[in-house]
């Protein structure tokens, strides 16, 4: 079991020098009790697997924290020692510190199959986890939503959930959960469904985000992944908060174009998408003059529950041989996200209308250029906002740096940002995958794994529906009064 030095810190301290991941309130005799804020993220399946060790592999990089979980002496780039107090004040939300001095992250893998996990294992954080925190089943979903959530599924929940209380059990004040998966395979759809559901029954107070790989237009790993998707989706509407959504083509190409990585692998692939990520969550693991909390992430892009799921665009995306050549000012940078190439997502946003739009940036950063950047924005003919949201715009400001991993493909740049867009154009990526299962369902193709797993066709039928209104719910909010 995991020792953790618990969430609460009393003591004299300087509010100022706390991240945005505290809440500060005076105890007894005058001293000051800081609760954190943690995060529980879970990486389900192949995709959110791999997309999590890309993670974790950033943020020991990005807080200086070895494969051992061991705090290096010194920041890689030298961080003056107030900086220091202030990113080991906000990481607690991420890490857990044992009583050894090891930090540990607040995480948990999970599978339906062992393969992908003892690659974590045996690699090069293998120190870094609990091996409780490292959970593996026999047999694998064998891509179908039905074994994801049914027979295989059903049998090693329980255990997930026990792992996610002791995990909780040791912050000091649970703020929410970041899940990650796709929405194609049979785990990430399937279980993922499953363990949202019981989730929403224990943890209905708090935050659930998620970060899925949407299926690209026109790259698939497996026939049956608008099945998958269409009944994963009808489940994701209900039990998540907000979902991220990202696909594969969409980086593929950024890679090959922006990076000038001709093959890019699944590394290159994810090194870039948590970059993204990185992004999301700095405000929660370093202080700044604008961060942004889990729930606001909620309170400003979702305006009404089933309308919660917003794209992700991302800038500067630039390769090293290419970084020295090119300027990246707050406004430069700002337009780019706003282009369909930065996007991390297959869909024309000109298509559509913006009815929220959150921009994360971080490092060389001033609040007057980021009001001049929006100004210039909101100008532009071609982002256009729904009548009935003239605003539009949440920003969130961090000091803290992107950081790369050395030789990596990305250039390592002193402003970035982030942008998280939920528009009316995504109804392009939910039209299209109907229109994909609705050829398949048509012929009751590949419908028979399904029910002999335990599923009723009435459960395609109504996840479908679902779907067509959610395409309808869509368009009603990008129609002008």
């Amino acid at each position: 079991m995991l020792q953790s030095s618990g969430g609460v810190i009393s003591g004299p301290c300087d509010k100022a020098q706390l991240g945005g991941s505290s809440i500060i309130t005076t105890g007894q005799e005058g001293h000051v009790l800081i609760s954190m804020r943690e995060c529980l993220s879970i990486h389900i399946g192949q995709a959110g697997i791999q997309i999590g060790d890309a993670c974790w592999e950033l943020y020991c990089l990005e807080h200086g924290i070895q494969p051992n979980g061991i705090v290096l002496d010194s920041q890689p780039d030298q961080l003056e020692n107030a900086k220091m107090e202030h990113t080991n004040a906000s990481f607690d939300t991420f890490f857990c510190e044992t009583r050894a001095g090891k930090h540990v992250p607040r995480a948990l893998f999970v599978d339906l199959e062992p393969t992908v996990i003892d690659g974590i294992r045996t690699g090069q954080r293998r120190s870094l986890f609990h091996p409780e925190q490292l959970l593996s089943g026999k047999e694998d979903a064998a891509n179908n939503y039905a074994r994801g959530r049914y027979s295989v599924g059903s049998k090693v929940i329980d255990l997930v959930l026990e792992r996610t209380r002791k995990l909780a059990k040791q912050c000091g004040g649970l703020q929410g959960f970041l899940i990650f998966r796709s929405f194609g395979g049979g785990t990430g759809s399937g279980f993922t469904s499953l363990l949202m559901e019981r989730l929403t029954g224990e943890y209905s107070r708090k935050t659930k985000l998620e970060f899925s790989v949407y299926p690209a237009p026109r790259i698939s790993t497996a026939v049956v992944e608008p099945y998958n998707c269409v009944l994963t989706t009808h489940s994701a509407t209900e039990h998540t908060d907000c979902t991220f959504i990202v696909d594969n083509e969409a980086i593929y190409d950024i890679c090959q174009r922006k990076l000038g990585v001709e093959r890019p692998s699944y590394a290159s692939i994810n090194r870039l998408m948590v970059q993204a990520v990185s992004s999301i969550t700095a405000s929660l693991r370093f202080e700044g003059p604008l961060n942004v909390d889990l729930i606001e992430f909620q309170t400003n892009l979702v305006p009404y529950p089933r309308i919660h799921f917003p794209m992700t665009a991302f800038a500067p995306i630039v390769s090293a041989d290419k970084a020295y050549r090119e300027q990246f000012s707050v406004s430069d940078i700002t337009t780019a996200c706003f282009e369909s190439s930065n996007q991390l997502v297959k869909c024309d946003p000109q298509l559509g209308k913006y009815m929220a739009c959150c921009l994360l940036y971080r490092g060389d950063v001033v609040p007057k250029e980021v009001n001049a950047a929006i100004a210039a924005t909101k100008s532009r003919h071609s982002v256009q906002f729904v009548d009935w949201c003239p605003t539009g715009f949440k920003v969130g400001i961090n000091n803290r740096p992107p950081t790369v991993m050395p030789g990596g493909d990305l250039a390592k740049v002193h402003r970035a940002v982030c942008m998280l867009s939920n528009t009316t154009a995504i109804v392009e990526a939910w039209a299209r995958l109907d229109h994909k299962f609705d050829l398949m369902y048509a012929k009751r193709a590949f419908l028979h794994w399904y029910l002999r797993e335990g599923m009723e066709e009435a459960e395609f039928l109504e996840a479908r529906e679902d779907l067509a209104a959610l395409e309808r719910d869509y368009e009603e909010v990008g129609q002008s009064f």
